[in-house]
């Protein structure tokens, strides 16, 4: 019997190209209570205490602000029952389209590219 196994995403395997230095990156806090999340994760931030979480495609009660992706994680994190700080790509890149990872509400092309367009008003376009 053949054993599943399942790999997770690289680090920053998504990035394409990024602006000079580390000017596209920006350590970002992941709000506890996410999960576990994989590298490519579209997110959005929650105005209230300006962590990040996954970005739902609606407005989601307790998590306002968070239905507009802003960034993109850069690494894997376990922010199951604590916050977690995290480089992220916050602006000035290009990223994989197949390797980005969204919400489960993100659930068809109308809502992927909302995210998309979202992403791409902080200046990361997905190719």
């Amino acid at each position: 019997m053949m054993k599943t196994v399942h790999e997770t995403a690289r680090p920053l395997a998504f990035l394409l190209t990024e602006a000079n230095g580390y000017i596209s990156r920006e350590v970002l806090t992941i709000a506890a209570g996410s999960g576990k999340l994989e590298a490519g994760t579209v997110l959005g931030k929650v105005t209230a205490t300006s962590k990040h979480i996954p970005s739902p495609a609606a407005l989601v009660a307790g998590s306002e602000g968070a239905e507009t992706a802003n960034a993109v994680l850069g690494y894997g994190v376990d922010a199951t029952t604590v916050d977690v700080e995290v480089v992220c790509i916050t602006n000035d890149a290009e990223v994989k389209r197949p390797m980005l990872i969204f919400h489960p509400s993100v659930n068809d092309a109308g809502k992927t590219n909302a995210k998309l367009n979202q992403l791409r008003s902080v200046t990361i376009k997905a190719r």
